[in-house]
């Protein structure tokens, strides 16, 4: 069997790998630099019978792709900067009816409207914290043209799976970037579908079987009575102001996170058995540290990455026991310093954390990293 090799956007390659993975709605508003995966999504989703709306708004793209997921369709909305702002209401909507949804943020300098050309890793915390009250997070982060295909697989998985919105948290370089990548064969790659209502039994839109955490779901308008609303509600979704029922709620929607990290957590390490000093990144900027590592090794420096691909949750007993490992740790990333206050939160002073970024809308050099990694041994 000949295998499917293509010259691809990281942005093209995102839509691969929604429609591998069943994506058949989308809804949005262009925005550089993430509007290829809209140009893309249009395109090729009526070719599988599926459809597409450019929306008259971010808020309005959101809001449509969260529907799309309610009548029973994988749903996906994607946008860049100040549009993940506009996007952050609903994203605190679709959390709250644990709405399964793909949210895709390709981001670029800030803020405003910034430097819509230029890349950044500047929504690290926005993704975690930019919607109000408390809420579980799941997001990912590619670093490779291939990543952005399998981890936008995997974000539809975990979004079906845990029935909670679920962001890719990308940027300008890998979104614009081509790479030679090979398309999975179907069934290569694991899909999940949501778990649906048992025929014949009694359909509760959030109620949940012993020792269950995710609710099955009915799409709208297959004949289940289902209510949806923002408002803390009961297994009926109908609002409830009963204290004991949204700190119940709000304990379930948590542990279907928390309970799960082995299965949510990813990372990659390289070259750390043998390291001296622990580079951590992400993204784009892992790259940037691999090659940085590479220089240093040619030097005698014995430096080591610890890359996080799931961002969200964080991973903290790898990290934990990294600063056993380690004097040193190294944050290397695309902002004045986002992610590098969670490794401070979680080593607590066992290690010695410092930071290498910018937010100039310049990339991160391997060359400015190694001088980091030789400014603090």
């Amino acid at each position: 069997m000949s295998k499917n090799i293509k010259l691809m956007q990281g942005n093209e390659a995102c839509v691969e790998g929604a429609l591998y993975a069943g994506m058949r709605f989308y809804a949005g508003y262009p925005i550089t630099p993430s509007t290829e995966i809209a140009e893309k999504s249009a395109e090729l989703l009526p070719t599988v019978g599926g459809k597409f709306i450019q929306m008259e708004d971010e808020i309005a793209g959101i809001a449509a792709a969260i529907g799309g997921a309610l009548t029973g369709k994988k749903s996906m909305t994607a946008t860049s900067g100040p549009g993940f702002s506009l996007k952050q209401e609903n994203i605190g909507y679709a959390m709250i009816a644990e709405i399964p949804l793909v949210i895709v943020n390709v981001q670029r300098g800030g803020p405003s409207t910034g430097l819509p050309t230029a890349p950044a890793q500047g929504e690290i915390m926005q993704a975690k914290w930019g919607t109000h009250g408390d809420h579980p997070v799941i997001a990912l982060s590619p670093s490779t043209v291939r990543e952005t295909f399998d981890l936008t697989v995997r974000a539809f998985n975990l979004a079906e799976k845990y029935r909670t919105p679920v962001m890719l948290l990308t940027d300008e370089i890998v979104g614009h970037m081509r790479e030679k990548i090979e398309i999975p064969e179907p069934g290569e790659l694991e899909i999940y579908n949501r778990l649906e209502p048992v025929e014949g039994e009694t359909y509760i839109p959030y109620g949940v079987r012993e020792g269950d955490l995710v609710p099955r779901m009915a799409a709208f308008g297959s004949g289940h009575r289902y209510h949806v609303t923002g408002l803390f509600h009961d297994e009926t979704g109908f609002p409830s102001n009963s204290t004991e029922n949204a700190g119940f709620m709000l304990d379930r929607m948590m542990k279907k996170v928390e309970d799960n990290l082995d299965d949510l957590i990813e990372y990659e390490e390289y070259m750390l058995d043998d390291a001296e000093v622990c580079i951590f990144s992400y993204g784009s900027s892992a790259r940037a540290a691999k090659t940085a590592i590479d220089q240093l090794r040619e030097e005698g420096i014995k430096a080591g990455l610890f890359r996080a691909i799931t961002i969200w949750p964080f991973a903290e007993k790898r990290v934990k026991a990294l600063a056993e490992q380690f004097d040193n740790i190294v944050v290397a990333e695309l902002n004045l310093g986002q992610y590098v206050y969670e490794v401070e939160r979680v080593v607590k002073g066992a290690a010695k954390v410092s930071h290498v970024g910018k937010a100039n809308g310049d990339v991160l050099t391997p060359a400015e990293i190694a001088a980091k990694v030789k400014e603090v041994l």
